[in-house]
């Protein structure tokens, strides 16, 4: 098959995903448009890995433990910043 593009298109295509790897790029992109599959299978593929929703719930939980240490004012929250 040989597809036209527009000569800026290549070239950022080049130099986005490079030479070997435009046809994969491509076919990434229009396989749900044209055989209409959805993200549920790749979310439940995701989430039948036990590791990875291990790593993905412990970042999580470090992201919530960072933001409560957080010293820096909430919008909307009064505290001793505030003048009074």
């Amino acid at each position: 098959m040989t597809i036209t593009l527009d000569e800026d298109v290549y070239d950022g295509l080049y130099r986005t995903v490079g030479k070997r790897h435009m046809s994969q790029f491509i076919e990434d992109l229009l396989r749900p448009h044209v055989l209409g599959d959805s993200l549920d299978g790749g979310y439940q593929a995701m989430a039948a890995d036990a590791a990875r929703e291990h790593e993905a719930q412990a970042w999580c939980n470090g992201l919530a433990s960072d933001l409560a240490d957080d010293p820096s004012p909430q919008p909307g929250k009064k505290g001793d910043h505030e003048a009074r």
